[in-house]
């Protein structure tokens, strides 16, 4: 593998290994781990616009747009207009997409233990050091 100094490439090729190992435990669930996350959220957010999901999530509301359509294709995300201006919608999960996320939480559960697992005492270090990553969208 080539090594590089630019912390940008570094991370994103790490991420992509990680959300292919997601995917992968995933798969059984018929969902993928940037679904699922999505789906998590969006419970732990309730209702929400588009544009409070967005900014909780750090997409922007194209690509976020984009991703839920086939969720609420699938009946896991409902969505309705948000008052009068109704270009705004207000997004939840449904009964059915529940019931998926519990469905897929122990291969998640396992993709997450393999991960823990590999880093061992890292793990809470590279959880500061991406807090602090976070920080620099402030």
């Amino acid at each position: 593998m080539l090594g590089t100094i630019c912390v940008c490439a570094k991370l994103r090729r790490s991420a992509r290994i990680v959300s292919a190992l997601y995917d992968e435990a995933l798969a059984p669930s018929g969902l993928s781990v940037a679904q699922f996350s999505l789906l998590r959220m969006l419970q732990r957010a309730g209702p929400c616009s588009l544009t409070e999901l967005a900014a909780a999530t750090g997409h922007d509301r194209t690509t976020l747009n984009r991703t839920l359509k086939p969720l609420e294709a699938a009946g896991l995300v409902d969505s309705s207009p948000c008052g009068e201006d109704q270009r705004a919608r207000i997004v939840q999960v449904t009964h059915k997409a529940r019931a998926a996320m519990r469905a897929a939480q122990p291969h998640w559960e396992a993709a997450q233990t393999r991960i823990r697992n590999a880093l061992g005492p890292d793990h809470d270090r590279l959880f500061a050091s991406l807090d602090r990553i976070e920080e620099l969208r402030a």
